[in-house]
């Protein structure tokens, strides 16, 4: 269960009274949960769009609807409202969101995995792209890059000079990271 503090319930009815809608609530749900790229979204749904796969929570005037699925990820969550000078922002802490970093004793794949959505995938983020780990065969790590970052004829030089480098220095075991991307196709390669 999340805690709604009252100024956010107050702030969230005005909110929905103002779409003048019947029967409007809220919904809440995790995207890429349990990464460091882990989001969540707060939105209007009626009653009648919400499926079984939602626990109600009621605050009153409305009903905020959690994805089963994501309650583990909500545990010690608030949402509150905070006025700032003359606006106020509404604010949702999820503590559990994006999951902890696995331990040294993690299978290297995990460990690696996790350091590139944390610490790689922002900074390709800015470019519309992303790479995921998809082997460790001896002391090499093989990727793969998505989004603006498959088909870029930068992808070579963010391999070598930027990825491999960090991700040598902070895995040992790891003396080459290779490109197992096939940077012709894709949903959103750089060139098509």
């Amino acid at each position: 269960m999340i805690t709604v503090t009252q100024d956010a319930i107050d702030f969230l009815s005005s909110v929905i009274k103002e779409q003048d809608i019947e029967n409007l609530h809220l919904k809440v749900n995790v995207q890429h949960p349990g990464t460091p790229m882990a989001d969540c979204h707060l939105g209007f749904c009626e009653a009648d769009e919400v499926t079984t796969g939602y626990d109600s929570q009621d605050l009153g005037e409305f009903s905020l609807y959690v994805a089963h699925d994501d309650a583990a990820y909500f545990e010690e969550a608030t949402i509150d409202y905070e006025i700032q000078g003359a606006s106020g922002q509404l604010n949702i802490k999820a503590p559990n969101l994006k999951g902890h970093a696995p331990d040294n004793q993690a299978p290297l794949f995990e460990r690696v995995s996790y350091f590139i959505d944390a610490h790689i995938n922002p900074m390709l983020a800015s470019h519309g792209g992303h790479a995921v780990l998809t082997a460790i065969e001896a002391d090499k790590a093989y990727i793969q890059f998505g989004g603006g970052c498959q088909g870029c004829g930068m992808a070579k030089q963010t391999l070598s000079v930027g990825m491999q480098g960090q991700i040598t220095d902070a895995f040992p075991e790891i003396n080459e990271v290779l490109d197992a991307t096939d940077h012709t196709s894709g949903e959103n390669p750089y060139y098509s």
